[in-house]
Order: C-alpha cells, then sequence, then structure tokens
C-alpha cells in the first residue's frame, strides 16, 4: 500500500512521466485538427475539391437548417472553435498544476536557432528563423491558392456575352477570373486576421504567444491583405471600363454580391491603410487610432460583399475577437479605484490601483487605461510594474510623459488639488505563465533541487531606453519575490538602461516596491549601469526641496462607487471562457437554424423566389452579435456578484509612503554626502554606476558576457532593439539568447 502511494505521488519520476504524456497527447490533438484546418485552404482552390468533393459535401450538409453554410461552418468553423473552448479547459488545468520548466527548457534548447533573429530590417522588424519559415510557408500557400484558382478558371472558362469568343473577350474575361481571385486569396489572410490582436484568447497561448508578441503579425496580414483587396477592387474597376459595364458599380444585386458594399468597404480599408504606415501612426497616434475604429464598417460591408458562405471562412477569428471585444467593453464600465499616484521628475507617473485578490498576472503584463477627462474614446496601453506575488491587492503601472495625452494627464496630477481620479481600465493582459522567460533561459521559477542545477551559471541583461525600463521592473520584482525562497536560485542581472537626463534616473526608485522589506533586493545579484546621454556631469549639490520635487506621492479619496481591478473573463477565468465560446456559438448555430428553416425556407419554398442575398448577410451578423452579448452578459453578471463581495471586503489599501529616492542619490554622482535611510534603498544605490555623457557600447557588453547561457531581453526605440538583435544573430556568441519586448500600438 505505502509503495502504492510513493509510486502515485506528483514528487515521483513516473507521476511526471504520466503528466508529461497527457501534456504531449492533447497538444498533439490540437496540433492534428489545426493542421486538418490547414489542409482544407490547401485543398480548397483544387480541381479536385472543386468538382469532386464540393457536390458530395454541399448534398450532406448543406440543409434546410444552414444552407449554403453548411458546409463550410463545418470546414472553417468548428475546429478553431473546438480549439478555442477545447484549449480554455487545458490552460485551466495547466494554471493549476503549474507549468514546469524542465520542457521549456529543452525545447528552448533544441530550437536556439529558430528563435534566433535572422531578419533585422525595417519595416518587417525583427524576424526570428522560426518566423521567417511559416511567413514563407504562408505565402508558399497564397501562391499555390491563386494558381490553382486560376487554373481551374482558365480551364473552364465559359464566354456569355456576345464578342467575347474572340481573343480580345477572351483576354478581358481572363483578366477578370485574376482579379476575382485575388479576392479569394485575401480572404486567406482575413481568417487569419483578427487572432493576433484578440487579447483575452486561448488560441494564442497555446503556442506560446501573448498579443502584444504578435501584433507584428497583425500588421503583416493586414498589409498584405490590402495589396490583394487592391488588386480585386482596382482590376474589376478596369474590367468594367475595358467591357462597357460601369454601371455595375452601382449594382446592389438580390442574388449576388453587393458591389457596391464592397467598394464602400475597400474606401473604408483605404482610409485604415493609409493611417496604419509607421510614419503616421507614430507622428499622428489619434489620427491612426480613431480611424482604425472604422474597422467595425469595414467588417460589415465586407460581409455584405462576400455572403454568408465564405463569411464562414473567416468568421472563427472575428467570432473569438468580438467575444474579447465585448468583454472587455464590460469590463472598461466599472470607474477604478485609484489609490496613490507617484510623481516623478522625470515626467513619470507610477499609478497604484486597488485590485481583487483573485486577479493574478506575470510579468510583462499590460493594463489599458482610459481617463475619460482627457478623452472618452481614447485607451492606450501602459505596462504593469507591480508583482501579484508581493503586492496581492494592488497594482501599479508606469506612465511616462511621450504624447499629448500622457502630457495632459501629468499636468493633472502635478496639480496641487487633486483627491479624486476617474479611470476605467481593460486588462491586465499578458503571459498565461512567468515561464515564458524560460524560452530564452533567463528565469526559472520552481522549486525542485533537479531544474536548479540546471540554472546555476545563467545569467540575464536587459537593456533599455528611456521608458523601455518598464518590463523589466516588473521581471525584477518578480525576482525580488522569488529570492526570498530558500530552495530557489535566480540568475544574475545585468540592466543597461540609457536615459536623456539626470531626472530620468528617478525611474530606477520604482524598481523597489514600496511595500519593499530589507530583505528583498539585497538577496539578488543586480548590477545597474545607467547611461545619461544628454548631460556630462551630475549636478553639484541636491536639496531636501528638490528631493520632494523629485518623488511626490499623491494620495486619492477613496469612492465607494470606484471598484478593485477584477479578472476579467478569459486568462484569470478559463473556464469562464470556455462556457462563454461553447455557449454563444451553440447559440448561434441554433439561432441560424431555426431562422434558416423556419422562416427563409418557406419563403423560399413558397414563392419560388431567392431570398435576398444581403438579408442573408445581414441575419449571419445579427445573429452573431446576439448569441455572444446573450452568453457574455450572463457569465459576466453572474461572476460579477463574487467581484463586488470581494471588493466590499478591500476598503481600505495599506501603502507606506516612501520617505527617500535613490534616483535622487544617483543624481549627484558618489560625492554626495546625504543619507538613504533603508536598506533596500542603500544596495539600489550601491548596485547603480552611472555613466555621464556616454552611450553604452552594447557589443563590448554583450560579447564579454561569460557563462553557458545569457538570456538577453531589450525594450526600447526600434534602432535600440534592432542593434542588439543583430549583435545577438551574429554568430560571434552562442551563449547569447535574444528577446525583444516592444509595445509600438
Amino acid at each position: 500500500m505505502d509503495s502504492d502511494l510513493v509510486r502515485e505521488s506528483p514528487a515521483t519520476p513516473s507521476y511526471e512521466g504520466k503528466k508529461k504524456s497527457r501534456h504531449r497527447v492533447t497538444r498533439m490533438m490540437f496540433l492534428v485538427v489545426f493542421l486538418g484546418w490547414l489542409m482544407v485552404w490547401v485543398l480548397l482552390p483544387t480541381k479536385m475539391y472543386k468538382q469532386k468533393w464540393t457536390p458530395k459535401l454541399n448534398s450532406k450538409l448543406n440543409s434546410t437548417y444552414f444552407g449554403e453554410q453548411g458546409t463550410n461552418l463545418l470546414l472553417f468553423t468548428f475546429p478553431i472553435m473546438l480549439i478555442a473552448a477545447a484549449g480554455c479547459v487545458y490552460l485551466h488545468f495547466q494554471k493549476i498544476k503549474g507549468n514546469s520548466c524542465s520542457g521549456s527548457i529543452s525545447a528552448s534548447r533544441c530550437l536556439a536557432f529558430w528563435k534566433k533573429p535572422v531578419l533585422v530590417m525595417a519595416p518587417l522588424g525583427i524576424v526570428s528563423a522560426m518566423e521567417l519559415v511559416f511567413s514563407a510557408m504562408f505565402i508558399i500557400l497564397l501562391i499555390w491558392s491563386l494558381a490553382n484558382y486560376l487554373y481551374v478558371s482558365f480551364a473552364q472558362l465559359h464566354m456569355h456575352k456576345q464578342g467575347e469568343k474572340d481573343c480580345l473577350g477572351r483576354w478581358q474575361a481572363k483578366f477578370r477570373s485574376v482579379s476575382l481571385r485575388l479576392g479569394y486569396i485575401g480572404n486567406v489572410c482575413w481568417a487569419f486576421l483578427f487572432f493576433p490582436v484578440t487579447q483575452g484568447s486561448s488560441i494564442l497561448p497555446l503556442v506560446g504567444l501573448t498579443s502584444e508578441s504578435s501584433i507584428k503579425y497583425h500588421i503583416w496580414l493586414g498589409h498584405l491583405s490590402m495589396v490583394l483587396f487592391a488588386g480585386h477592387s482596382i482590376g474589376f474597376i478596369i474590367y468594367w471600363a475595358m467591357t462597357n459595364q460601369m454601371a455595375e458599380m452601382v449594382e446592389w444585386s438580390k442574388t449576388y454580391v453587393s458591389n457596391v458594399a464592397g467598394e464602400i468597404a475597400f474606401v473604408l480599408a483605404l482610409i485604415m491603410w493609409a493611417t496604419s504606415f509607421p510614419r503616421v501612426r507614430r507622428k499622428m497616434f489619434e489620427v491612426f487610432f480613431y480611424t482604425h475604429h472604422i474597422y467595425t464598417l469595414y467588417v460589415f460591408f465586407y460581409v455584405l460583399h462576400v455572403g454568408t458562405a465564405y463569411f464562414c471562412m473567416i468568421l472563427p477569428g472575428v467570432f473569438l475577437f468580438i467575444i474579447d471585444r465585448y468583454l472587455r467593453f464590460l469590463q472598461s464600465r466599472q470607474r477604478s479605484r485609484l489609490v496613490l499616484a507617484r510623481i516623478l521628475a522625470s515626467e513619470a507617473v507610477e499609478l497604484t490601483f486597488s485590485k481583487s485578490l483573485g486577479l493574478t498576472y506575470n510579468p510583462t503584463s499590460i493594463l489599458f487605461v482610459n481617463v475619460p477627462s482627457i478623452s472618452k474614446l481614447q485607451w492606450h496601453p501602459f505596462t504593469v510594474t507591480s508583482n501579484c506575488k508581493s503586492e496581492p491587492d494592488k497594482l501599479s503601472i508606469i506612465i511616462k510623459t511621450e504624447g499629448s495625452w500622457s502630457q495632459k494627464l501629468y499636468n493633472k496630477f502635478s496639480s496641487p488639488a487633486v483627491d479624486s481620479f476617474d479611470v476605467s481600465v481593460e486588462g491586465p493582459y499578458g503571459p498565461t505563465s512567468p515561464h515564458f522567460l524560460s524560452k530564452v533561459l533567463l528565469l526559472v521559477l520552481s522549486h525542485r533541487q533537479s531544474l536548479l542545477r540546471d540554472i546555476e551559471h545563467k545569467s540575464l541583461v536587459m537593456v533599455s531606453g528611456g521608458s523601455g525600463i518598464s518590463p523589466f521592473i516588473s521581471i525584477i520584482r518578480e525576482i525580488i519575490f522569488e529570492s526570498t525562497k530558500s530552495n530557489c536560485k535566480v540568475p544574475e542581472i545585468l540592466l543597461i538602461c540609457a536615459f536623456k537626463n539626470s531626472a530620468d534616473l528617478t525611474m530606477l526608485d520604482l524598481l523597489l516596491p514600496i511595500s519593499s522589506t530589507t530583505s528583498d533586493i539585497s538577496q539578488i545579484q543586480l548590477q545597474i549601469e545607467a547611461y545619461i546621454t544628454r548631460e556630462k556631469e551630475p549636478l553639484a549639490t541636491y536639496t531636501d526641496t528638490d528631493t520632494k520635487k523629485l518623488l511626490r506621492t499623491i494620495w486619492f479619496r477613496q469612492d465607494t462607487s470606484y471598484a478593485p481591478i477584477s479578472a476579467a473573463l478569459g486568462p484569470n477565468s478559463w473556464l469562464w471562457l470556455c462556457a462563454i465560446i461553447s455557449s454563444s456559438f451553440l447559440m448561434f448555430l441554433l439561432f441560424l437554424g431555426i431562422v434558416t428553416r423556419y422562416y427563409i425556407y418557406p419563403i423560399v419554398r413558397d414563392s419560388d423566389e431567392i431570398y435576398h442575398f444581403s438579408f442573408k448577410c445581414l441575419w449571419d451578423m445579427f445573429l452573431v452579435c446576439a448569441a455572444i452579448f446573450l452568453a457574455a452578459s450572463c457569465a459576466f453578471l453572474w461572476d460579477k456578484k463574487k467581484a463586488t463581495m470581494e471588493g466590499k471586503q478591500i476598503q481600505k489599501l495599506e501603502v507606506p509612503t516612501p520617505v527617500a529616492s535613490p534616483g535622487s542619490w544617483l543624481c549627484i554622482g558618489s560625492g554626495g554626502d546625504r543619507e538613504l535611510e533603508s536598506l533596500p534603498h542603500q544596495s539600489l544605490v550601491q548596485a547603480t554606476k552611472v555613466h555621464f555623457g556616454a552611450r553604452p557600447d552594447l557589443k563590448k557588453i554583450l560579447f564579454d558576457r561569460k557563462g553557458s547561457d545569457v538570456g538577453v531581453l531589450v525594450c526600447g526605440p526600434r534602432k535600440m532593439r534592432h542593434e542588439v538583435a543583430r549583435i545577438c544573430s551574429s554568430g560571434l556568441a552562442d551563449n547569447l539568447h535574444f528577446e525583444s519586448i516592444s509595445f509600438n500600438w
């Protein structure tokens, strides 16, 4: 009996082996379903699919309940919705059991080459070998699809109009066919377009991605789809002009696609496209922000143009995106309880919110913030700097003044009479596990001694520029917390930060949580190299009055109408998200079957007329939104009851007021005689070396790092990120493992 218990103990190798086996089997099932879905896309344009499979599938699946959508619902929509729902359950159990780092570390070692950057150039940015391979495979899929579409089309081209049998007419018909197929290929891009921007999705975590790290895929797909749709739209206009059919431009057909809807969608897409280029987005972010929100109209007219059958092909991404947007909307309706703000001379503000104890997040997570007094429509993402393990009842973010919105916010906090502030938030969103750092062999948060031996010689280099230090604050606070555990070792840390002015050194104050203890920072091996690029020497003297200017804390009145930030139904509630996805999709199918069978079908049967093409599209869009609204609203209201009861228990958050600013001590160099009152602040100052009038020699610093595995993270200006990526991918140092953190929206 005892031997059986030992054999089944969670600490025994057999138990770990079984757990890993179940883990692999589940992931293999997801992979098989996904590859099957991809194979359908590969076969879709072929002659075999069109002539042999389509008639058989339509005869069996296009019933009176789903009409012509039956086949596409089963082949294109159902597999991804199944992965999304089952993925939520899988992630829920992974969160409960805790992820083992050993698998991630071995995988990182095996795939080290694939994760190294191989292409560093604008406008693509930093592209790893794996991304390059998958991008090439996607381009091959598009070329394959276009070639097969044209092969089938040209082989079966029918000339209906008088005069098209001559060479000119045949060439015009082929030109039309090419223009039409470019639209089909653009639809393939749309099938993937919405996955990267779905913050609370279960799809991205299954492949180890976050929305922030995969936003570039959305940008690539958006540009590629616009090129294809531009060729599709302009090609048809040219064809109509050549064949004297310009009247087709104003046709809204009852039985086929609406040309007018397609033209409206194309014009809206052009507006979004023109304002999404990097130069426009960075210099006129508000223009980009507001114009990009016409995507709702764009999708509306796009669906009216392509019809219900093609809508089902892109439905999974759109469906999951609408669920995410609606849940975020529900969360944002509640004003969040802002406890305090720390104002720094670097024109940065740290905002600390009260949060529910059930809300968990991981390093480098982001929080979307809206301040109605500045703009009721603008939402801006900011990095979460607090640690939910050491600071379980509060959440902090950093806002650096870098634009008109953040400048207005800083001015409001700088005014003397501020005791209350209306803020709404969405999130936080980020990695589903803190072990995401193991993919560059940076950090292992495990208590098993067998794993600790593997990380004894690991070190971590973090390179930041300006406000790029924000995600590293959350990582360092995580490491500080882990260092307090008796059986956990942490890597050596080298933080290289470049600032413009010495006042920006006060950003280093935020490395220490307000509630830090004397054992916090002294137990980690931290070295900070700070570079001040626009000042050649430190300030001569500093007074206590200057210190108060450098670090000012504002406490806010606690209004009962404000609530702590609670967990959104997503990464913190995977089972709830599974219930929402499953129930809303089943409701959509139920509603669609009822409407098609008992409303549309009788009209077609009794009158021998074709039901209006656009009306079917309107029904589909309405039923999708109605099903999501009902399922998500019920789940949110049920979950809100628990959050309200928990929020009443968190009436007052006790946070000590900081009494010293190590950043201000650093401003005067080593010649100051001021004393810091706490050991953590002393440890921070002792670990920091300031270089005035210089920029970091990143190549020398990185090549001088010894050890078998050196993790390199970089966050800052694009030029800095690209420079570090080139150094790590040069092949001159095999021990460097690169990871870029970018929040360029």
